[in-house]
């Protein structure tokens, strides 16, 4: 028997755009939705809509459709978000830091932000509205275990990234959002996913170009 491919991460990109988009149309009470107008709607090809469905089994009826709740609920939990997910945020003091503890989207996908930290001695001890303290980054292993998190959301200057990064491995933490100016290597342990925002606006740029020179600009499903 062979091998089941692992779906590429592109793939488990497109799943969450496939479920906020049935998100609104299970809100706005539609029943069923083809995999044609369900790539239509989001810029992609039905073909890659049924592979990147298929990496998880038999979801829709071949002339029918994909019942909408159903798929959705499938997706939740593929995506392990039928439970809730404990996130702290390194860094929350800063402006981007700030900007993510006080966004209130995170709940609403069943991610929580249960833990405040940065090393800025002003902040330590201020209080992030209902979010509660800033703590400083030395507290991260312990708060990390007595508060059960398993996400951590780095947004630290680069110089800052050595140091709040031996507290990771120390933590026992098993993800990172890496919004900091230095790549970060996934371990055996902890998954590593880095947000590099300078690289996305040069991509950005870079399609800008393409279509002030009049060439055609196809949508980015980044297979």
């Amino acid at each position: 028997m062979g091998t089941k491919l692992a779906p590429p991460q592109a793939t488990i990109k497109r799943l969450s755009i496939y479920l906020r988009y049935l998100n609104g149309l299970d809100g706005d009470g539609v029943k069923v939705i083809s995999s044609h107008d369900l790539a239509r709607k989001l810029g992609l090809n039905p073909a890659q809509v049924r592979k990147d469905l298929a990496y998880f089994g038999e979801f829709g009826k071949r002339g029918v459709g994909y019942s909408v709740k159903k798929l959705r609920d499938h997706i939740v939990k593929i995506l392990g978000l039928q439970k809730i997910r404990k996130v702290a945020i390194v860094g929350a003091g800063g402006r981007l830091g700030t900007a993510l503890a006080m966004y209130t989207g995170f709940e609403k996908r069943n991610f929580k932000v249960c833990a405040l930290f940065d090393n800025d001695p002003a902040l330590i001890g201020t209080t992030l509205e209902h979010l509660g303290q800033i703590s400083p980054v030395s507290e991260l292993p312990k708060l990390v275990k007595e508060r059960e998190i398993e996400i951590l959301i780095l947004t630290v200057p680069a110089r800052a990234v050595k140091e709040v990064y031996d507290m990771v491995m120390l933590s026992g933490v098993r993800a990172v959002l890496n919004f900091a100016p230095f790549k970060l290597i996934s371990t055996e342990n902890v998954l590593v996913h880095n947000v590099d925002l300078t690289t996305e606006l040069e991509s950005l740029s870079y399609h800008l170009c393409l279509q002030e020179s009049g060439i055609p600009v196809e949508p980015d499903d980044e297979t």
